[in-house]
């Protein structure tokens, strides 16, 4: 992932029409602190007032109908793009197109949407006429993320909107439309912020070290550890460092191999791994949680890895007659 300007989330955002859901997100990125950028912004019809915005206001685009092309094709071509410009996370405010399923895949847990209603409620077009059609007393927004199935993915915010007497689908929709430009920004600015968020970290860390066989947590010095075998006898495999020891990274601290390892994975990737000023004399490496594109398949892997240079031999010998099957 590339180094941003003040380390943070680069974001390209899809649109077909007027985007003020993408100028909310924009000008939000403007203000102090804000967590993440707009790098470019995207478009499947040339015409769309939102790249007129987007280029006065310096952001990068990119334009190409969707008409007469297949649809994995212009996904192709969209996601070529954001690509191109370093995007981490893929962003939709107002894009009308459903996306394919490999598209949407690729990009899990980096991809958000904005729905005009109170998710699960009115998935779909036509949510404020249906909200105003059951007697609902409040309609409103919903962030959540992308899934392969329409506005069913993960909610990460959602804020009310009153319902008046009297309401019709378009005077609801103006109301809908600012509480979503005060939604969008900050559950997208929370939601990249996680990466540097410790207890979101550990919290991650936690689920994939108790998963293994005969595991429990104890702290150690301070910080999370977990061990293998008994209460009594069991031996750490991992631990949680938060900024230990004048360090800026939040990172797990597993076993390597041999120091040799520790010290060439340190010296070819030392954005990813460091040597612990505390355990590394003793063959722990520590893995930085934060940054971009963490691949937490890795972290599990670290884990199993650091787990079975530990693990009695009784249980290692279970885990693997069990994988013989």
């Amino acid at each position: 992932m590339p180094e941003t300007e003040g380390g943070r989330a680069r974001v390209a955002v899809f649109v077909s029409g007027k985007g003020t859901n993408m100028a909310a997100l924009l000008y939000a990125s403007r203000l102090p602190a804000c967590p993440y950028e707009i790098c470019l912004v995207e478009a499947n019809d040339p015409d769309a007032e939102a790249l007129e915005l987007a280029q006065a206001e310096g952001i990068a685009t990119f334009a190409l109908s969707h008409k007469g092309m297949p649809r994995a094709e212009h996904d192709a071509a969209m996601e070529a793009a954001a690509k191109e410009a370093d995007a981490q996370y893929i962003v939709l405010a107002g894009y009308m197109r459903i996306l394919t399923p490999e598209f949407v895949a690729r990009w899990e847990g980096r991809m958000l949407n904005i729905h005009p209603s109170l998710l699960p409620k009115y998935p779909g077009l036509d949510t404020h006429a249906r909200a105003i059609a059951a007697g609902d007393s409040h309609a409103g927004a919903t962030v959540h993320l992308v899934t392969d199935e329409l506005d069913a993915g993960e909610a990460l915010g959602q804020v009310e909107v009153a319902i008046w007497r009297g309401d019709t689908p378009e005077t609801l929709a103006s109301r809908v439309r600012l509480a979503e430009h005060q939604l969008y920004p900050r559950v997208l600015a929370e939601y990249v912020s996680r990466e540097n968020d410790p207890q979101y970290l550990l919290e991650k860390v936690r689920a994939l070290a108790l998963a293994l066989p005969e595991t429990h947590e104890r702290e150690s010095h301070g910080s999370p550890g977990w061990r293998v075998g008994s209460e009594k006898t069991g031996k750490y495999f991992a631990y949680f460092s938060d900024q230990h020891h004048g360090t800026p990274h939040i990172s797990l601290l597993v076993k390597c191999s041999s120091m040799d390892e520790l010290e060439n994975l340190v010296e070819a990737q030392p954005h990813t791994y460091h040597k612990s000023a505390y355990y590394g004399a003793s063959g722990w490496i520590g893995v930085i949680l934060n940054r971009p594109g963490v691949e937490w398949d890795d972290i599990a892997a670290w884990l199993q890895r650091s787990w079975g240079q530990v693990a009695p031999p009784r249980i290692r010998n279970l885990c693997d007659a069990a994988d013989a099957f």
